[in-house]
């Protein structure tokens, strides 16, 4: 129950990325910034970047940690420390199901991170 609400209060706290303006528009706020850089830190390891590639682009969306760490040359819980990083920035989700766990990409996130970086100018 603890890491669920810690999961949740993580979300919260991302929530107010949601809707960011575009970092031309106008300055990022320090709480926001530091919000994002958390995703950004999250996003700037090759293999968590390549874990969530390999996870929003499964089949129907989602991926079991069984299908992920045949892709690696990485002991598996090195593999689950990078699924917990991405999972703590709010950038993956996972549901247990059985003895394995689920993975899918928070669309939603990726989509706000995008418009924050989203150059184009409003007329």
């Amino acid at each position: 129950m603890s890491k669920q609400r810690d999961e949740e209060q993580v979300l919260a706290q991302l929530a107010g990325v949601v809707g960011c303006s575009p970092l031309v528009r106008e300055p990022l706020s320090a709480d926001r910034s530091g919000e994002l850089a958390r995703v950004f830190k999250a996003l700037g390891d090759p293999v968590r970047l390549r874990l969530l590639s390999l996870i929003a682009s499964h089949a129907g969306g989602e991926a079991c940690v069984c299908d992920l760490t045949g892709a690696f040359d990485l002991a598996g819980p090195t593999i689950s420390h990078h699924l917990k990083v991405l999972r703590e920035a709010g950038l993956i989700a996972g549901e247990r199901r059985g003895t394995w766990i689920y993975y899918r990409a928070r669309a939603e996130l990726l989509a706000s991170v995008a418009g924050v970086l989203d150059t184009a100018v409003e007329a």
